[in-house]
Parts: C-alpha cells; structure tokens; sequence
C-alpha cells in the first residue's frame, strides 16, 4: 500500500531493476563468487527490495548485494547492502507520494549537497517523512536526500526535489 503526502514537492526514486535484472540468470555459486547471495524471504516485512519499494512476500526470491548508492569523489561515498526482489516491478511514485516500506520504519534521513557532501541528518519515524522532507529542502544547499533504514543503515532510496 502507498500513501499520498499530499504535497508535490519531493520525488522518490528507487533503483533501476535493468541494473539487477541480469543476476537472476547466475547459478548460487556465481553470485557468492560475486559476494552476493540467493534469498528466499521468510516473514514480512523484513526484506526491503529496492527496486519496487515494497517488502517481499514469504516465499519470494531476492538476491542480497553490496551495492554503492553515494557514487561520490568525497569522504561520503556509501555502499551497503540491499535486497533486489526477482519479480520486482519498478516503483513509480507520483510526487510527494511516500510507500509503505518507508513508512513502517524507523529511518535516518541524510541531505547532501551538489558535490556529495552530508548537508544535515535526522533519525525520524517513516510515517513523519514528508514533513521532514520539506524542512530539509528549506536549505539552500540540499542538492538531494538519501533514505536508509535507521537501525541496520542500510540504503532504501534516493529523494529529490519535485520538478513539476
């Protein structure tokens, strides 16, 4: 399920699946060679896939990776781990629109600007992320956010200024 904010001027951005599409095709031995590793999802929520935006079902296929989400020339270049589901059908959110995965948990909201570098941070409930979106928009020199799950820190997704 996904909930409108009701305000337009934020976009959240999730992978592409075109990046992850080609690893489903490897054998369990390929991706460990790759540090990467076949899952099969066994509660919910508990396994974030950062292509849909949505947590897997039980049951459901995802691959764990290391993937590096701030490709940055600067002290804040970040990697971590995320999960892509197999069947995951790319998240297309309408501004200001915020999904369910966010706002189920606990998040840390980073603000970088035009170069990469760490602008602010809060530690926020998801449910509260729009407002705090909008405030750290106020500064002048947020270029964009980034989304991470607070208490792992893995990467969820990128937010950025609504253009239209």
């Amino acid at each position: 399920m996904r909930t409108a904010t009701g305000t337009g001027t934020f976009r959240i951005s999730a992978l592409p699946l075109s990046q992850f599409q080609p690893l489903f095709a490897l054998s369990d031995a390929e991706l460990n060679a790759r540090g990467m590793r076949r899952m099969v999802a066994d509660e919910h929520p508990g396994f974030p896939c950062r292509v849909s935006l949505e947590d897997a079902q039980p049951g459901e296929t995802l691959i764990l990776l290391h993937h590096v989400h701030h490709d940055v020339d600067g002290p804040y270049r970040g990697s971590g781990p995320i999960y892509v589901r197999e069947r995951a059908t790319p998240a297309s959110l309408a501004p200001g629109e915020v999904p369910e995965l966010l706002r189920r948990r606990l998040l840390s909201l980073r603000a970088y600007d035009a170069a990469g570098m760490l602008r602010a941070s809060e530690v926020i409930e998801g449910r509260e992320l729009a407002a705090l979106v909008a405030g750290m928009f106020a500064g002048p020199d947020v270029a964009y956010l980034h989304a991470h799950n607070a208490r792992p820190g893995c990467y969820n997704c990128r937010i950025d200024r609504s253009v239209g």
